[in-house]
């Protein structure tokens, strides 16, 4: 037990050191990381450590998802000089595309939506895809639109209820955004899995709509493999039993692209849900699936951790390290990942995902002689 003068003491020391293990790094130059500097070696001149596995094996993340309306993770209540600058970090590894992950969530939105409004949905305080669409436009990346989800679908299993909230949702979007130069695409942000009902369907009439209403721009999705680990997130447990085998994510997949070709463009299986040891069986089968159908096959890195009882802390990098390079091992056309601003940024409310970026500069950006 700790007495109460010392105690006091105690918190005293612990509140200042947090302060200053919260302070945020000074970029260097216009869109610099923390401490970079030449040749590999931070702005104290430390050397980047010598690795035991090949630098830069991996296929490197070019894309990330904005989760603004969040879920199941904390909201860290960023105003437009701290998304400024999460683009700068963005910028400095690489990333050339951020996808808003849904445009609003049961009666949450991000934009000032007539419909939506309309609908029972609360008036946001900022509209954030303006804001993502200027700040996307200053740092040359293409955006990518999340559709609406109102939830229904999570509640009664039907997807009937976004094609036609989103008919009027991507109608309205494309009218209002559409001239902004870094609009580059659609993301159908129905997160399903294998036999979801109506799922064909579904993608084929919201993906469609959105191709013709904006001549074209691609559209992906990004469900989950039914693996070991794919257990809700409020639940107990961090595996089960009665996960997919590589044979049926094969035969159900491939019913799934063949309905959905032509209207969607790109698939980003979410990696998370398969052990390690797993990757290479189901990133094949999901890279000769994207080729037979005539899709892009890209690849949801998550950057949280499934393996831990806490829900959700940034990855180790090792695990994001092995995915990746399995990704590249099999030849998959782009990585993205869930999601950057809080499990890989330096700025996020997670003070290892600061350390997860440095990390990543590192294996991906440091002089291999290093």
């Amino acid at each position: 037990m700790i007495h109460t003068n010392k105690r006091r003491e105690f918190l005293k020391t612990a509140a200042l050191a947090g302060a200053s293990a919260l302070t945020l790094p000074v970029l260097s130059g216009c869109a610099g990381g923390n401490n970079d500097t030449a040749g590999g070696k931070s702005a104290d001149n430390v050397a980047a450590p010598a690795l035991l596995v090949p630098k830069n094996s991996g296929l490197s993340i070019t894309g990330t998802f904005l989760d603004e309306i969040s879920h199941d993770i904390p909201h860290q209540n960023w105003g437009e000089k701290e998304w400024d600058r999460d683009f700068q970090y963005m910028k400095a590894i690489g990333i050339d595309t951020v996808i808003m992950i849904r445009s609003g969530y049961r009666k949450f939105i991000t934009y000032p939506s007539k419909y939506l409004i309309k609908q029972g949905c609360y008036m946001p305080s900022m509209d954030l895809v303006d804001m993502y669409l200027r700040l996307a436009d200053k740092y040359g990346m293409k955006f990518y639109f999340g559709l609406y989800d109102s939830g229904k679908y999570w509640d009664t299993g039907d997807l009937t209820f976004e094609i036609a909230h989103n008919k009027y949702v991507i109608d309205e979007v494309w009218a209002t955004y559409g001239h902004y130069t870094s609009f580059g695409g659609w993301y159908i942000s129905g997160e399903i899995s294998r036999k979801t009902k109506g799922v064909i369907n579904a993608f084929r009439a919201m993906g469609k709509q959105c191709k013709d209403v904006s001549g074209g721009l691609p559209t992906f999705i990004s469900p989950w493999i039914d693996g070991k680990k794919a257990v809700m997130a409020a639940a107990g447990q961090l595996t089960r039993q009665d996960a997919v085998s590589v044979r049926e994510h094969e035969k159900e997949w491939g019913e799934i692209f063949d309905g959905i070709k032509g209207a969607v463009d790109a698939c980003a299986f979410q990696d998370g849900h398969i052990d390690y040891d797993e990757l290479d069986a189901f990133f094949e089968v999901n890279k000769k699936l994207a080729d037979r159908y005539g899709l892009q096959c890209w690849t949801n890195a998550e950057t949280f951790d499934r393996d831990m009882p806490i829900k959700f802390l940034p990855i180790k990098f090792d695990k994001l390290r092995m995915k990746l390079e399995a990704a590249k091992r099999n030849g998959y056309d782009k990585a993205i990942t869930f999601e950057f601003s809080h499990f890989m940024s330096p700025q996020s409310a997670y003070l290892q995902a600061g350390h997860l970026y440095d990390r990543y500069k590192e294996y991906f950006l440091t002089d291999n002689r290093t």
